[in-house]
């Protein structure tokens, strides 16, 4: 699974964009597989997306200047309308399912953030849940402008303290922007070429630096050449006349000249990269930068103000001046409005100049620690699989699996709904058994019309047929023919048999039948694989900043060592194929050596047992909850262990010690639970609580799905 890095800038005029394609072509060079991801699409300054025609910068210059193709960021106002409607969990796994395409051809990905801004207080919070979900490591973005080591220092402090929260990802380094910035930036009377302010020693000035909270990953200079629009970009952002268009797409602008002073005193501003600006009734002005034109200096332009025009008989006489390539705008502004709304220009860079966002993602590439970067992306670093993340990946295997899913309590309310939901998405080829004209009423009355290609199946019409076959599975136990077709009245029995004989890939049930009445006809009719010794359970837990498992929380009520062992291993590769890196912690009220009895030893044993079986796998045991679960318990209870506080699969070590356990967790924490998922069968049954939600039926029919493609490696032949 790739890295990714969340870059996210501490203020609005970091230079965000620039800094985030620039560690992307430094990464290119040094070989790294990298690739882009934006989520939101921002427009930062008034003006941007009329100046970038409704496109994001970042994503149109990737596209066009590489063999990526990251995906179309949302709006940020689409994610604001998700999150005012309370549907934050559906943004976030929109969200992971982009980044996940990104992800799944690269070692790294980088994430463009979200500019902080005054008026919408959610953004900083929306950049830590996105960087969570997608497992990110973070890199702060910051232009120190006129600020001193402490108070950077303190803009620093401050923005890591969001990501601060232990669940929240790591800030990993930071990026300096726009070091040595004036005080007056931009298109003011700035010069091009006046030198930049001198530059404090932030590395070793900054506490954040020299105490090594952060590696200072980049320092990149202030370079006003990488402000220069273009004059078609002023044209176009500030919506102005053009009366002559010469080579507006090319000449840049270095800097302004307010112009309305006699000739003498306005030779000395007819410089190339000149914007000259004045009246436009001042026709000596006009003359005298035509001469300045014909003479060779390549001016950006001239700007006439108060919606003047010269007089045709000097236009005529300048004509020579326009056809070197002059451009001439013509504003209805009088000439200190012109002049201040030419001053607070955007300084985002248009999705059509790709030598300007070139050259400032030169000056970025160049100065990044590649070096550093590249040696603490090959540090070992534990990937937590997020709830959104899970929700995506569980989605995307149950459409690849394409499995035929039944569903016995065919006219039950909820269950109908999931099935109605779970054929629109392509999770699975659900199979409904009930009445078809019970199952239409109940979807109506539903809100949701039964679609006409989803399956129903009237369970009089078939029963018969399976009666031959079950009593050739249960001949052993002496099972006549009508004791079968009693037993057949039950339509948890009629799909177990469908799913038996092949005609069904999976079974779900449990919304309104015990735990009992599901499993039981499961291990009668598809019975265990051959690798496993007991039918178990696990749950998945879909903790705010991670996915865990628990095992076994439903089915075997006191294991012997050998058949924990087999759940550890069961709900190990239960893990893993569902993209959780195992690590398997066994629970137990003492942690190593610390306690004994018959419980502990029992845990003690079934460890030792699962390590003989799976050496591969991450096992130990016996740990108290907190030791397996939180780091800094793990190294003061087990400080030798490779499990401790990292555990993401926890078997307890009987089924009243881990129902209470995953109940408490799921009502106290609010916590979401899945399953429970039934392990060990040849093919797979699960069971749902009586009190689950159509979300809940949702997401077991498509781990079904998923255990169903899993199953087609242990199935007999």
């Amino acid at each position: 699974m790739a890295k990714s890095l969340y870059i996210a800038p501490t203020s609005m005029d970091s230079g965000l964009t620039s800094v985030c394609l620039g560690l992307l072509r430094a990464l290119e060079r040094v070989g790294v597989s990298v690739g882009f991801y934006k989520p939101f699409h921002q427009a930062v300054h008034q003006g941007e997306a009329r100046h970038n025609e409704g496109k994001d910068t970042s994503v149109e210059f990737v596209r066009a200047r590489s063999h990526l193709q990251p995906p179309d960021p949302i709006s940020l106002k689409q994610a604001q309308r998700l999150l005012n409607r309370g549907q934050s969990d559906l943004l976030m796994e929109n969200i992971v399912g982009e980044f996940q395409k990104v992800a799944q051809t690269v070692d790294v990905v980088v994430i463009e953030g979200l500019v902080p801004d005054r008026s919408e207080a959610y953004i900083a919070r929306l950049n830590v849940e996105v960087a969570r979900n997608l497992g990110s490591e973070v890199i702060l973005v910051s232009a120190p402008e006129h600020r001193d080591a402490p108070e950077l220092d303190e803009e620093l402090d401050f923005s890591a303290r969001l990501f601060a929260d232990p669940s929240d990802p790591d800030v990993i380094a930071v990026i300096l922007n726009k070091v040595g910035e004036p005080a007056q930036a931009g298109l003011s009377l700035q010069r091009a070429d006046a030198p930049s302010q001198s530059p404090l020693d932030y590395r070793s000035r900054c506490r954040v630096f020299s105490e090594h909270r952060f590696h200072l990953l980049a320092q990149i200079p202030w370079q006003p050449g990488l402000l220069a629009p273009r004059v078609s970009d002023i044209a176009r952002e500030l919506d102005i006349d053009v009366l002559n268009e010469g080579q507006m797409h090319s000449r840049r602008i270095q800097h302004l000249s307010v112009c309305a002073r006699t000739i003498p005193n306005m030779v000395d501003s007819l410089k190339p990269g000149t914007l000259l600006v004045t009246p436009g009734d001042r026709e000596d002005i006009v003359v005298t930068t035509a001469v300045a034109a014909l003479n060779g200096v390549p001016l950006a332009g001239l700007m006439l103000t108060g919606g003047l025009l010269p007089d045709d008989r000097v236009i005529k006489l300048c004509r020579r001046a326009l056809d070197t390539g002059l451009p001439v705008l013509g504003s209805h502004a009088n000439t200190y409005e012109t002049a201040h709304r030419l001053a607070n220009l955007s300084s985002a860079i248009p999705a059509d100049d790709p030598e300007r966002i070139d050259k400032a993602m030169e000056a970025v590439a160049t100065r990044i620690d590649t070096d550093w970067l590249q040696a603490h992306l090959k540090v070992s670093r534990q990937r937590r699989l997020s709830p959104p993340a899970f929700r995506y990946q569980l989605s995307e295997r149950a459409r690849a699996a394409n499995k035929r899913i039944v569903l016995p309590e065919g006219s039950e309310p909820r269950t109908v709904q999931a099935a109605i939901i779970c054929h629109e998405r392509g999770l699975a080829r659900c199979v409904l058994i009930g009445e078809p004209a019970e199952i239409r009423r109940v979807a109506e009355s539903q809100g949701m019309p039964l679609p006409e290609d989803i399956e129903v199946i009237e369970p009089g019409r078939v029963r018969q047929d399976y009666i031959a076959p079950m009593v050739a599975l249960r001949k052993h136990k002496g099972l006549a023919p009508d004791m079968a077709e009693a037993m057949l009245e039950d339509n948890v029995v009629l799909g177990t048999m469908m799913v038996a004989q092949g005609e069904a890939d999976g079974l779900v049930s449990g919304a309104i039948h015990t735990t009992a009445n599901t499993v039981r006809p499961a291990l009668q009719l598809i019975k265990t694989h051959d690798h496993a010794r007991v039918v178990s359970s696990v749950f998945f837990m879909l903790l705010p900043e991670q996915v865990v498992v628990y095992g076994d929380c439903a089915i075997n009520p006191d294991p012997d060592a050998e058949a924990l062992a087999d759940i550890a291993i069961q709900s190990a590769q239960s893990a893993e194929a569902f993209g959780i890196e195992p690590v398997v912690a066994m629970i137990s009220y003492s942690t190593g050596e610390s306690g004994s009895g018959q419980d502990v030893d029992k845990v003690r044993e079934a460890t030792r047992i699962a390590r003989e079986r799976r050496p591969d796998l991450l096992i130990d045991g016996p740990l108290q909850y907190d030791a397996a679960a939180i780091e800094s318990v793990g190294k003061s209870k087990a400080p030798d262990s490779k499990v401790a506080g990292r555990a993401t699969v926890f078997v307890f070590p009987d089924l009243n010690t881990g129902n209470t356990t995953y109940k408490a967790v799921q009502r106290s924490a609010n916590v979401v639970s899945i399953g429970p998922m039934l392990q060990g069968l040849r093919k797979p049954v699960n069971d749902l609580s009586r009190g689950a939600l159509v979300e809940d039926i949702v997401f077991t029919i498509a781990l079904t799905a998923v255990q169903a493609r899993q199953a087609e490696g242990t199935a007999p032949e």
